[in-house]
């Protein structure tokens, strides 16, 4: 039996309904649960993910044994997101291009969940990320925008935040363009998402060999 993988699905899109980024992103964790057994922890961070601010930024460097109350409440929701990302194996990130770069709203998240001393650390040597042996998939959807274009500010923002983390496994599956030829566009993705299906599905049978 396959251990569980625990997967953390961050969906972005301001759509709730009609979404392409989510709809993909739903399809891989269902694929993924059809193959091997797996927990799934839904983020939804266009659902009013709060604003860093003056109060979190004090709290989160202050030390952890210096914080008052009110720096303990500050971080609660941050605090929260963090062991989510803690805990997954496997991290799924809707991401639709919006205006060249990345939503709003997942900037939110990516702020609430940078914090000093959990998911990164200084070193004499530089910032290192401490959520190392993870992997992450980021669903990349746009209308016109083509992925890893020089006008597309998105894919790589995502890259280096989660190598910032310590997060160097990642996958990029894109469905672009999809005003010009979403047909294809989609065919292509879903091609990519059995893939990587098949791929960590066979990359986990192996280590049960071992």
């Amino acid at each position: 039996m396959n251990s569980t993988l625990n997967i953390l699905s961050v969906q972005s899109s301001a759509r709730s309904q009609d979404s392409t980024s989510r709809a993909l992103s739903r399809e891989l964790t269902e694929a993924l649960a059809a193959a091997r057994p797996t927990r799934v922890v839904e983020q939804d961070a266009a659902d009013a993910t709060p604003l860093i601010d003056g109060a979190w930024v004090k709290a989160t460097f202050t030390s952890p044994d210096a914080r008052t109350e009110g720096d303990h409440t500050a971080l609660a929701y941050s605090d929260t997101l963090v062991e989510e990302l803690e805990a997954a194996d496997l991290i799924v990130i809707g991401v639709p291009i919006y205006n060249f770069g990345v939503p709003a709203a997942l900037k939110a998240w990516f702020d609430q969940v940078a914090r000093a001393g959990r998911t990164f650390r200084y070193t004499e040597q530089g910032p290192e990320g401490l959520l190392r042996d993870k992997r992450a998939v980021v669903i990349v959807t746009s209308g016109g925008v083509p992925v890893d274009s020089p006008v597309d500010f998105a894919t790589p923002h995502v890259r280096q935040f989660l190598s910032f983390l310590g997060i160097e496994d990642i996958t990029i599956i894109a469905a672009d363009r999809l005003n010009a030829n979403s047909e294809a566009s989609l065919a292509s993705a879903r091609t990519k998402l059995a893939e990587f299906v098949d791929g960590i599905d066979a990359s986990a049978q192996s280590s049960e060999v071992a």
